[in-house]
């Protein structure tokens, strides 16, 4: 019988440590048809292109050798965004801007690659460093008008908790934490919900929770059309600065969505 060869000839203890090896932010977009793909899809797809461009990723020493990549919190299914990221460990440094043009190059234009800086490899996943989003709903042919929307948010605001059913799960959101302010506009016949949201140990703001939940609670009909975009995600520090996935801070304040 054949020994099954082994991943790597070097000691265990001669190998780098996941935070040894070189982390590469990577900031993309997530747009048109393929804001209808999957958590689990989105992470294959990119995990292609990884290896189209021919960057030199790292793997793991586990039996699956899969690659050594991050990703900030899934969007729901069917939600576009303009500030997805994700970090993938390299054994050895590219420039981050021609790590850049190689991803471009090889990712499609509905995914595309926006921005690429090395990062400290010491900082807590992506997932979870990133606790600050900012979000817009667009709501067209709405039958209802802005003001209308407003008090159906502030209502349920002031009730503190959003309690929704996903899958055969019952979930429960602290308002008071979670929401950070909303905001909302009407103009060419579309009415917009803005919202700054904060994320935790008890879970995530869902835009379209917040809205179905706060539309059933102020007795106003369900709109045929919703599009849900992240415009934004932070990390928020011990001092209340909100800071860029690449690394750049600026001041406190409600999250301009972009």
């Amino acid at each position: 019988m054949t020994a099954r060869p082994q991943p790597t000839t070097a000691r265990p203890q001669d190998l780098p440590t996941k935070a040894e090896l070189a982390r590469l932010r990577v900031t993309f977009v997530k747009d048109e048809r393929l804001a209808y793909l999957g958590h689990l899809d989105l992470i294959s797809t990119i995990e292609r292109c990884v290896r189209r461009s021919r960057l030199p990723f790292s793997v793991g020493n586990g039996f699956a050798r899969r690659m050594r990549i991050q990703f900030t919190q899934a969007l729901p299914v069917g939600a576009s965004s303009a500030c997805e990221c994700y970090d993938v460990r390299l054994n050895e440094r590219v420039d981050a801007d021609e790590s850049l043009e190689r991803l471009h190059a090889a990712t499609p234009a509905a995914l595309r690659p926006t921005g690429a800086a090395y990062v400290d490899g010491r900082l807590p996943a992506l997932e979870a460093w990133l606790d600050r989003s900012a979000w817009e709903v667009e709501l067209p042919g709405a039958p209802f008008g802005p003001d209308e929307l407003a008090a159906a948010v502030d209502a349920l605001a002031g009730a503190g908790e959003l309690t929704y059913r996903r899958g055969e799960k019952l979930k429960r959101v602290d308002l008071a934490r979670a929401l950070v302010s909303a905001h909302v506009t009407g103009e060419g016949g579309i009415v917009r919900l803005s919202l700054d949201a904060r994320s935790g140990p008890g879970g995530a703001l869902r835009p379209r929770a917040l809205l179905d939940a706060a539309l059933e609670r102020a007795g106003l009909a369900a709109p045929a059309s919703v599009r849900v975009r992240r415009t934004g995600q932070w990390h928020e520090s011990d001092d209340g600065r909100l800071v860029e996935p690449l690394g750049t801070a600026r001041a406190t304040g409600r999250a301009p969505l972009s």
